[in-house]
């Protein structure tokens, strides 16, 4: 099949490798060879602020009440702003999308600092109001790095001359580029503020998104994916009436087959949002709370490790089979965090617990790439990004009231939920995009 023009246009990257070199080494020539570093360190950022606003405002207004709102705030609207972005991303094109957003968000980070020092007094919520806009709006601004390089990958993949295994060796990187940096940005938050100063991380993730942000998003991958044009009104007029002769279980099934891999990524974050507050109680009971970010790096780099994996499986093991095997592991083995009492129990658990996290997120960003609506996928994997943003917030917090009044093992069931429910999701996702095929199958 030849590639259409509008998604090869002065695309300037090397053509596909031949399979020599192993699936890892074919994706510097099929993205080019500045592209996965660049990809990598511009989505630090990202990591960097939750935990950076947290830091900061903490320091200057000695007050961790206004501090957990500044992070929330940036979780919130990452998580609202994430699907406006890569709406906006299908509609105009990646490059202006990042290039805006990367500005703004330089702009809005530099306010929070600002804000942060300008409002010392604020240790009440009504007086750090200003604190909390810069916060939102530096989260919902934040460059999208992670879901778009997605895109691109989904884009570079399916072009000629590109073998079937590209796409599941690129979101198994991507998976772990994930992972490494979630790991990676709060530690260095932690070492550079401890060292020298709390506004420092904050400056150095505005400084690496005004830099990095724009290579990346110039550069010449972004002329594979394609833009969806505006519609017509005639268009218009015959997508109104192709919707109204769909059946009412033909939209709802559509619907479903979306939403079903965003409330996994949901339930995915809620999982690490409520794993990382629950280590933090279990950690102060015998030692500071402080060591909850080494405990949880390890089930983060178990979990990077395997995502790579996922790339040698083979492909007879289906997306829906990985998804129920990973989510089922998941659950049993996060039931085993209700047993140990001193790290390194704890340390072993988690080591295990995060061999089948990197591949699951890999399976459902794969199942999102293939169920999203022509012209739609920067919507969706901004969507299954978001997810994860909005799940952890919600986990951090369930878990912390249950952490408050009935100590760590209580707090550490919402993570074994959060992996139950992602089996039953999983069990759903089955047999709705099994029902999805047929019908295509049928109308085609």
């Amino acid at each position: 099949m030849n590639p259409s023009p509008s998604s090869t246009t002065s695309l300037s990257v090397a053509p596909a490798a031949p399979r020599s070199g192993g699936r890892f080494a074919r994706l510097p020539l099929l993205a080019g060879r500045s592209f996965i570093p660049l990809g990598l360190f511009a989505r630090l950022p990202l990591a960097m602020l939750t935990v950076g606003a947290l830091t900061l405002v903490t320091a200057v207004t000695d007050s961790y009440a206004v501090g957990g709102a500044a992070a929330g705030a940036v979780g919130i609207g990452s998580a609202l702003g994430a699907p406006v972005l890569g709406a906006v991303a299908d509609r105009l094109g990646q490059r202006p999308v990042l290039l805006f957003s990367a500005v703004f968000n330089t702009v809005a980070v530099t306010a929070l600092i600002l804000a942060a020092y300008l409002v010392p007094s604020g240790r009440e919520l009504a007086a750090a109001v200003p604190v909390l806009a810069a916060a939102f709006v530096a989260g919902a601004s934040c460059p999208q790095v992670g879901p778009l390089a997605r895109v691109r990958w989904m884009a570079l993949s399916a072009r000629g001359g590109g073998h079937a295994e590209d796409l599941d060796t690129a979101l198994s990187y991507e998976s772990t580029a994930d992972e490494l940096t979630f790991v990676l940005g709060p530690a260095l938050v932690g070492i550079l503020a401890s060292l020298l100063s709390p506004w420092l991380p904050l400056a150095l993730a505005a400084a690496l998104t005004l830099t990095l942000v724009p290579a990346f998003a110039v550069h010449p991958t972004h002329r594979a994916v394609p833009r969806t044009p505006a519609r017509s009104r005639a268009a218009s007029d015959a997508a109104r009436q192709q919707r109204r002769a769909l059946t009412t279980g033909q939209r709802a099934a559509s619907f479903a087959a979306v939403g079903l891999p965003v409330l996994a990524m949901v339930c995915m974050g809620t999982f690490f949002g409520s794993t990382q507050t629950s280590l933090s109680s279990f950690s102060a009971s015998f030692a500071t709370s402080e060591l909850a970010g080494l405990l949880y790096a390890v089930m983060g780099l178990s979990s990077a490790a395997a995502a790579l994996s996922v790339a040698y499986w083979p492909r007879r093991f289906s997306v829906h089979a990985r998804w129920l095997a990973c989510a089922a592991l998941m659950t049993g083995l996060a039931a085993l965090l209700l047993l140990p009492s001193a790290a390194l129990p704890m340390i072993l658990v988690l080591l295990v617990l995060g061999l089948p996290v990197g591949p699951l997120m890999v399976t459902v960003f794969a199942i999102g790439g293939v169920v999203a609506p022509a012209g739609k996928l920067g919507t969706v994997m901004t969507a299954l990004a978001s997810g994860i943003v909005a799940g952890t917030a919600l986990g951090s917090s369930i878990a912390g009231q249950l952490a408050q009044n009935s100590g760590y093992s209580a707090a550490f069931l919402v993570p074994v939920c959060a992996a139950a429910a992602l089996l039953l999701l999983g069990a759903a996702a089955a047999v709705v995009l099994q029902r999805r095929n047929k019908t295509t199958a049928a109308a085609a």
